[in-house]
């Protein structure tokens, strides 16, 4: 199969990349950065270099696919001038052009846990935007929407804390089960609905283990030396003002802290546990650990 990965090299398309081409697919990696091209030749793909703005580019790039994986990179969360939901938005109308004008007939779509919320999932309202866009073109164009949940190197974030305070502490957690994803098994799951036939509409939830905040850092304390590290749970409002002391855009930070109350709330989840995996992903938190303890040291 001729299939377009966008997202370059990052955490989820690097390895979906690798497993594709290993199983004898013809892959094209889009990225923004002409520095890349050499890698993704390395890896046995055709390097697209262009921009997600580009309509056209996009269009070149996708003609002649059989399949595309479609994903809105991460944006600058410090960046004042950000409007990150219209952002989402504009990016989701490219690949909607891009793919009805090209003629691809398959998409898989990199969306969220919280994306079947149109409110009070905080800036998770672009990853649904961009689900409604596509879901717009035409009933032809069969696409699957990817909703992974919470990634374990978000857990990178608190590094810093850990250092300087010794605990977690989020307006989440604690007691909290909270759904981790590995990205490598988000690539998994991704290349496995990119080959297989199906039609119209569809949502896959990708999960790799469920631990309580608790549980997450008696895991991550053990690996980075620190055995009595603990999530503490604390205040909406106190969540937010960190986060713009540290000088995130306020309207991205009030976001985040909305996303993680509805994660705390239940709000998040609710669509994820009725349509929760049979089967959950290889990579366990314990393995994640040992990334992190890198990191941390």
């Amino acid at each position: 199969m001729k299939i377009v990965i966008t997202g370059s090299l990052g955490n989820i398309s690097k390895p979906l990349t690798e497993e594709l081409v290993q199983k004898g697919h013809e892959l094209t990696v889009i990225s923004s950065k002409s520095d890349k091209q050499n890698e993704i030749e390395t890896l046995g793909a055709t390097a697209a270099i262009g921009s997600l703005e580009d309509v056209d580019f996009l269009v070149n790039t996708f003609t002649g696919a059989d399949a595309v994986y479609s994903m809105v990179p991460p944006n600058n969360y410090f960046d004042h001038n950000l409007d990150l939901i219209d952002y989402y938005r504009k990016l989701g109308r490219n690949y909607a052009q891009a793919i009805q004008q090209s003629g691809v007939k398959r998409v898989v779509n990199l969306s969220s846990i919280g994306a079947h919320l149109d409110k009070g999932n905080g800036i998770l309202t672009g990853a649904h935007n961009v689900e409604q866009i596509l879901n717009a073109l035409s009933p032809e164009i069969s696409i699957v929407h990817m909703r992974p949940t919470s990634f374990y190197y978000n857990l990178f974030g608190y590094v810093d804390m850990i250092k300087k305070a010794g605990f977690i502490a989020a307006n989440y957690g604690a007691d909290d089960l909270i759904p981790w994803v590995s990205p490598i098994d988000i690539a998994a799951a991704i290349a496995e609905e990119l080959v297989t036939p199906f039609a119209g509409r569809k949502i896959r939830y990708v999960v790799s283990q469920e631990l309580s905040g608790t549980e997450t850092a008696t895991i991550l304390g053990k690996a980075i030396g620190q055995q009595d590290l603990t999530w503490t749970l604390i205040s909406d409002e106190q969540t937010l003002g960190a986060l713009v002391t540290a000088g995130m855009n306020p309207v991205i930070a009030a976001g985040l802290v909305e996303m993680y109350a509805a994660l705390h709330s239940g709000l998040l989840s609710e669509d994820y546990y009725r349509n929760k995996p049979a089967v959950m992903g290889k990579v366990k938190l314990a393995d994640f650990a040992k990334e992190f303890a890198v990191v941390f040291k």
